[in-house]
């Protein structure tokens, strides 16, 4: 008769099978982020299709972590929290500047050619005008309440900020006579449709969809001025994920965006599609926020 081992020696020998067999290695996640240039629900639903659509085509886990600021998307770049980003012009300088060997891999078709619409209650008397235009602004503009979007926007921000010094050869605070940060570009919408604010600056794109989805009331609010175009949003991924995810990764990750063509996903940014960027392409907007002394 075959005798049972003792419970504690059975134990111990599966112990020992089981470490000698090891785990399965777990494979790296990717975790990516971006700029909240809009409200929470927007870009969860965004994002999150993004993620799916990124680890069906690399065949890896890819997570899309939120962030609640601007700069707190730039710092979880330069901290490796996350090594893929959607920035803005302005915070993708930031963040290639900040970590070494970090470039810009991908835009929207538009974003070389992106814009800044200028809003204003219609209380203000400005005329309305969303034309593109590289003339003076309207009259009017001094003297009232102003807002800005997030402090670290392109459009919201830094080049809003650039054609009025350009224009009145003075700071915002001594154009304006009261000049606030929203943080996005659907609250500076809502600030200024309310009244909080006379003008604001925001990303013509996030004005667009917000009247097509009846969310602007046109009858409190419009388009005054248009900026000339400039580089803007575009993806950003550090230089050290082949090291982490293998060679080549960099460059799957750069074709994966360039050949998405899920409609649903791009209307959701909202781009026609995207092609392919370079550090080079956004030195005008580091030009500029260094002229703006907004570069540490």
């Amino acid at each position: 008769m075959i005798q049972r081992l003792p419970a504690a020696l059975a134990a111990l020998c599966v112990s020992f099978l089981l470490s000698a067999c090891g785990t399965p290695e777990q494979k790296p996640v990717l975790v990516f982020s971006a700029i909240p240039d809009q409200d929470e629900a927007h870009l969860m639903q965004r994002f999150g299709k993004v993620a799916n659509y990124l680890s069906e085509k690399l065949d890896i886990d890819v997570r899309y972590v939120p962030v609640k600021s601007y700069s707190a998307a730039v710092t979880a770049f330069r901290n490796n929290e996350v090594q893929l980003a959607w920035f803005g012009g302005f915070s993708g300088v930031q963040a290639t500047q900040l970590v070494p060997g970090s470039y810009a891999i991908a835009q929207g078709v538009e974003d070389p050619q992106y814009l800044s619409y200028f809003i204003a209650h219609h209380s203000s008397g400005i005329p309305y005008n969303n034309t593109v235009t590289g003339d003076g602004f309207p009259d009017g503009m001094e003297g009232r309440s102003f807002t800005f979007g997030s402090k670290s926007s392109t459009s919201g921000r830094l080049m809003p900020e650039f054609f009025l010094r350009e224009q009145f050869g003075r700071s915002p605070e001594d154009i304006f006579s009261r000049v606030g940060f929203s943080g996005d570009h659907s609250a500076t919408i809502a600030l200024v449709q309310s009244g909080a604010y006379e003008l604001g600056a925001l990303s013509y794109k996030v004005w667009l969809r917000e009247v097509a989805e009846g969310k602007v009331d046109l009858n409190k609010v419009n388009v005054v001025w248009v900026t000339p175009p400039y580089p803007d949003y575009h993806w950003v991924i550090r230089g050290d994920v082949d090291q982490r995810f293998g060679a080549g990764f960099a460059d799957r990750v750069q074709q994966a965006l360039l050949d998405l063509n899920d409609r649903e996903i791009l209307d959701a940014f909202p781009r026609e599609s995207f092609i392919p960027a370079t550090n080079e392409d956004f030195l005008p907007v580091l030009e500029t926020a260094r002229s703006l002394g907004l570069m540490d």
